[in-house]
C-alpha cells in the first residue's frame, strides 16, 4: 500500500474525446424542393408565369383573403415556378412582400395586400379591389448592353405590379357550369 494516491475524474477517465466536426452549410430541410428564391431566378433569367387564376378575383384589399368567392384558388401558387418570397408593388410604389417556405401561394399574397391595407376605411380607398397581378417583363423590352436598362431589367424581374380596379370585377374562370332550369 505504498502507492501514491492520484486524483481522478470519474467522468471522463477512459473516455476519447470526441473531434467535434463544423458543417459548413446550412440546412435545406427548412425549404420545399423544388422552389427557388427571386434572386436564383434573375441569375437564370427564369421567366415567371403569374397564375391566372389572381386576375378579376373581386376581392376587397382590406378584406381577409378568407372572402375571396372561390376559396380553391387560395392554395394555388402565385407564380410557376414557385418562389419563397416575392415583392408585389402598387401603383403608388409602396412594396409587400409574400413569403412562404414552400413557395408563395395566392393566398400568401393576399394576406401580404390585407396586412398593409386592413386599417384603411372603405372610403379611404379610391381602387379598392383586386383586379390582378402583372410580370413586367413579359411586357418589356430590354437592352442588355446598356448597364441603366439592365439594373430596371433586374428589379422589375423580382416582383410583381398589383393591378386595382375600382369596381369588383368577378371573373367566370374557374366557375361551375350553372344547371339547366327544370322548365326546360
Amino acid at each position: 500500500m505504498t502507492e501514491s494516491l492520484t486524483r481522478v475524474d470519474s467522468a471522463v477517465q477512459g473516455l476519447e474525446s470526441p473531434t467535434k466536426e463544423k458543417s459548413s452549410h446550412r440546412r435545406t430541410s427548412s425549404s420545399a424542393a423544388g422552389v427557388s428564391s427571386m434572386k436564383d431566378m434573375w441569375e437564370t433569367r427564369t421567366k415567371l408565369q403569374v397564375a391566372p387564376e389572381t386576375q378579376r378575383t373581386g376581392w376587397k384589399i382590406n378584406t381577409s383573403s378568407s372572402t375571396v368567392d372561390e376559396k380553391d384558388i387560395l392554395k394555388k401558387p402565385l407564380v410557376t415556378p414557385m418562389v419563397r418570397a416575392i415583392d408585389l408593388i402598387t401603383s403608388l410604389g409602396t412594396v409587400i412582400t409574400a413569403r412562404n417556405r414552400q413557395g408563395v401561394t395566392i393566398k400568401d399574397a393576399l394576406d401580404a395586400i390585407h396586412k398593409a391595407n386592413k386599417k384603411r376605411a372603405d372610403d379611404e380607398l379610391d381602387k379598392p379591389y383586386l383586379e390582378g397581378f402583372e410580370w413586367a417583363p413579359d411586357h418589356t423590352e430590354y437592352d442588355e448592353e446598356n448597364p441603366k436598362e439592365v439594373k430596371e431589367m433586374e428589379e422589375e424581374w423580382q416582383r410583381l405590379i398589383i393591378h386595382l380596379s375600382s369596381t369588383p370585377g368577378v371573373s367566370n374562370f374557374g366557375g361551375k357550369k350553372k344547371k339547366k332550369s327544370a322548365a326546360e
